[in-house]
């Protein structure tokens, strides 16, 4: 693995330890689907047992804590955060789906400074520090190329008022779907009402991989509206999607 910070390294072990937890959870929910009880409680409980481990593991350094499970939890250092998605994909995860991910952010002093999405089904790590590139399985990745937003591939949760001619797939994980504009799989990003602990980590990923995002205010933690795109169709989405 190329170089990296000392808090990096300490979020990817935690996504590595705690994505054991995950896989076998995920294996067993073939049987819970035609249980009397069903799944729903069992994956509430994955979720709390995997951020339980992210927390034990990511508590090494004393920073605050915003998680989607359990809210903020503000130590001595208010001022800095782990940003904290046990399983953002839930109900992909829910359904039996293999599209769902862990994702985590560092923000020192009102920015995001370091990010990992990790698909453990996949097997597929994300990893970003400030002006240390992004990286996929520890190969450096880059945003599209594409430059007619007519032909380019968008992810999305919101398909009211876009143009039925555009190529778009809701694919039920935020966090994945920015950790794929950042590698080039998806040309843009188009997210309505999502909160800070789907994003935080894409923010970085997408931003240390060439790419552009709206302006995003981390004084709060939910109801963000925004894009992500490589440089070159930037201005155009503005332009027509004044939605997001």
């Amino acid at each position: 693995m190329k170089s990296i910070s000392p808090n990096l390294n300490i979020m990817i072990k935690a996504c590595e330890k705690a994505s054991k937890i995950l896989i076998r959870d995920f294996g067993e929910l073939e049987n819970l689907q035609v249980s009397r009880k069903g799944p729903k409680d069992f994956v509430t409980n994955a979720d709390r047992k995997v951020e339980k481990i992210l927390i034990n593991e990511l508590s090494k350094r004393k920073f605050s804590i915003i998680s989607e499970e359990t809210g903020s939890k503000l130590t001595e250092d208010k001022n800095n955060f782990w940003v904290i998605d046990p399983i953002d994909g839930t109900t992909n995860f829910l359904n039996g789906v293999p599209h769902f991910c862990i994702s985590l952010g560092l923000i020192i002093d009102k920015e995001v400074v370091a990010g990992v999405v990790y698909d453990p089904i996949k097997n597929e790590i994300f990893y970003a520090d400030k002006g240390g590139g992004s990286y996929l399985n520890n190969k450096s990745i880059r945003v599209s190329n594409s430059k007619n937003i007519n032909s380019c591939l968008y992810a999305t949760n919101y398909r009211k008022n876009l143009p039925d001619n555009l190529i778009v797939r809701n694919t039920g994980s935020a966090a994945l779907d920015l950790a794929y504009v950042s590698c080039g799989r998806f040309d843009a990003s188009l997210q309505r009402n999502v909160n800070l602990w789907d994003i935080a980590a894409g923010i970085i990923l997408i931003s240390e991989a060439g790419g552009v995002l709206d302006e995003i205010h981390l004084e709060k933690f939910d109801k963000f509206n925004f894009k992500a795109s490589n440089e070159r169709i930037s201005s155009e989405l503005n332009q027509k999607f004044s939605m997001f």
